[in-house]
């Protein structure tokens, strides 16, 4: 591989990277602040799940987000986080394909487990706290 496509790969999960992990944060702190945990606890009751994931879920997404946007451990937390997409998508399955249906379909939380895996395969990208490759102006002005 050319070093200018391997710039662009490691531009590309530094982009997933991130929008993944904006995307954990402001889906776990809605289930801390808006919903709270003991809300969200009993909506993971009414669906069948044991209340203490709820909590489980929010606490993971929450550490899951901020480790993605820092870059730490990258391939292993977006491992961690696919079962709990996975459990979404279960919760989803019922109500068809598209999200805007009620109660929303699968397709969301189906993309969002694929970008996960995805972001497994590519690893850290550029500016990661962990693994990090030396990131330098020029690199990403040769991704461009």
């Amino acid at each position: 591989m050319n070093p200018t496509a391997s710039n662009k790969a490691d531009l590309a999960a530094t982009i997933l990277r991130v929008a993944l992990g904006v995307l954990y944060l402001a889906h776990s702190l809605q289930k801390i602040f808006v919903f709270t945990l003991p809300g969200t606890a009993q909506f993971f009751q009414s669906i069948g799940f044991p209340g203490w994931l709820g909590y489980l879920t929010a606490f993971v997404e929450l550490a899951g987000g901020i480790a993605l946007l820092l870059g730490v451990q990258v391939r292993w937390v977006a491992l961690v986080l696919v079962p709990f997409m996975l459990g979404a998508l279960s919760v989803h399955l019922p109500n068809g394909w598209g999200f805007a249906a009620p109660h929303g379909g699968w397709e969301y939380p189906a993309f969002w487990a694929v970008t996960l895996v995805v972001q497994s395969l590519l690893g850290n990208g550029l500016f990661a706290v962990s693994g990090a490759k030396a990131a330098s102006v020029a690199q990403v002005r040769n991704a461009a």
